[in-house]
C-alpha cells in the first residue's frame, strides 16, 4: 500500500481500487499485511469521523439489501456519497461471501457516489465481520459520508453492528395477527429507529397495523437514547414510498445525539470496546498459536467433552502453560 496509486493520498483522492486495495489488506490475516494495515489506518485516521455510521438489521426475508439499494439511491440523489459494508455469512468450506450483495443491488453499484462491499463474517459474533470497523474508517478517510453496515440478521448480529455505528435502524415485516411474537425485547431496546418494510399493495392495511403495534410497545420501553423518543415508520422500498421520510429521521437522530454529547461519548466508548475486543482476539490468536499449548487441546477439549475436568480447570491449564505459570497440581 505504500505505492502512490494505493496509498493514503489516493484513498483520500477517492480513488476507488485505492480503497478496494485497502480494504482487501485489511482483510488479510498475514502478519506483514497486518502490519502495513495498522500503518495505513495510523495516517488515515486523522480524515476519519465525519461519516454518518448507520447499522440496518432484521430478520432474513424482511428486505434489506431492497431497502438499503433505494435507500441508497436515495442519498446519492441528494448529493451524498453512500458506503454499504454488507456482511455475509461465509461460506463453510471457504470461508469467503455467499451471498454477493452487488448482484442484489445492481442500480446502487452502478452509481459513481455508490461503493459496496461484501465482506465474510469469517465466523465472529453474529456475523460481523471483524475487520469491518477498519473498513468503515477507510471508507471514511475515502469521502463517503455516510456509511451503511447490513448485517445478516442472526440473533446477536444486532448487537455486534450497535457497538459499531451512530445510529441503528431496524426492519420489520408486516405480519398478521401477533406482530410482536417473534421479536425479542433486547433488539427493540437498541434500535433508534423502527421501520416497517413492504407497506404496499394488500399488505398496506397490515404495515399500518404493524406500525401502531410497534409504537404501542415501544412506549413501554426506556429510550435506548435520552432525549429521543424512537420513531416507527412505514415505507414500501419497491414503490419509493417513504424513504425520504427515513432518511429525515436518521438527520434528526443525528442532530440530537450530536447535540446533546451523546455522539462523542458513543464513539469514544466503542472505541475502547474495540481496543479490549482487539486484545481478546490477539491473546487467543496467539495461545493457540503457542506449540505447547497447542499440544494440550486436543486431550483437553476431550477431557471436557467427557465430563472429567470442568472447562475452568481446562482454560487454566491452557492459560497456565501459555504463560509459563507452574502447575497447581
Amino acid at each position: 500500500m505504500s505505492g502512490d496509486e494505493s496509498g493514503p493520498a489516493a484513498i483520500r483522492a477517492g480513488g476507488r481500487r485505492a480503497l478496494a486495495r485497502a480494504i482487501t489488506l485489511i482483510e488479510s490475516t498475514r502478519p506483514d499485511h497486518r502490519a502495513e494495515a495498522e500503518a495505513l489506518l495510523a495516517a488515515l485516521l486523522p480524515d476519519t469521523g465525519a461519516a454518518i455510521r448507520l447499522g440496518v438489521s432484521g430478520t432474513p426475508g424482511v428486505g434489506k439489501s431492497t431497502f438499503i439499494e433505494a435507500f441508497g439511491l436515495h442519498l446519492v440523489g441528494q448529493g451524498h456519497k453512500v458506503a454499504v459494508l454488507a456482511v455475509d455469512p461465509s461460506s463453510a468450506r471457504g470461508g469467503g461471501a455467499i451471498l454477493g450483495d452487488k448482484t442484489r443491488m445492481e442500480q446502487l453499484a452502478r452509481s459513481d457516489s455508490a461503493f459496496i462491499r461484501p465482506s465474510p463474517s469469517g465466523g465472529t459474533l453474529g456475523g460481523v465481520a471483524r475487520r469491518t470497523r477498519e473498513v468503515m474508517l477507510v471508507c471514511e478517510a475515502a469521502g463517503y459520508d455516510v456509511v451503511v453496515i447490513e448485517t445478516v440478521g442472526a440473533g446477536q448480529s444486532e448487537f455486534a453492528v450497535r457497538d459499531l455505528v451512530d445510529s441503528f435502524v431496524l426492519l420489520m415485516q408486516p405480519a398478521g395477527g401477533d406482530e410482536l411474537q417473534g421479536i425479542k425485547r433486547g433488539i427493540i431496546e437498541i434500535a433508534d429507529l423502527v421501520v416497517v418494510t413492504k407497506a404496499d399493495g394488500a399488505l398496506a392495511a397490515v404495515a399500518g397495523q404493524a406500525a401502531a403495534a410497534y409504537r404501542s410497545a415501544l412506549g413501554l420501553l426506556r429510550p435506548a437514547t435520552r432525549d429521543w423518543t424512537v420513531p416507527v415508520l412505514q415505507c414500501s422500498a419497491l414503490e419509493g414510498r417513504g424513504i425520504a421520510e427515513v432518511w429525515a429521521a436518521v438527520a434528526d437522530h443525528r442532530r440530537t445525539i450530536g447535540a446533546g454529547g451523546v455522539l462523542d461519548s458513543r464513539r469514544a466508548a466503542q472505541a475502547v470496546r474495540w481496543m479490549w475486543t482487539e486484545i481478546n482476539e490477539a491473546l487467543e490468536a496467539r495461545l493457540r498459536a503457542d506449540p505447547g499449548v497447542a499440544a494440550r487441546i486436543p486431550d483437553l477439549e476431550s477431557a471436557v467433552a467427557a465430563g472429567t475436568t470442568t472447562p475452568s480447570a481446562a482454560a487454566a491449564e491452557l492459560l497456565d502453560g501459555f504463560l509459563g505459570i507452574p502447575s497447581r497440581a
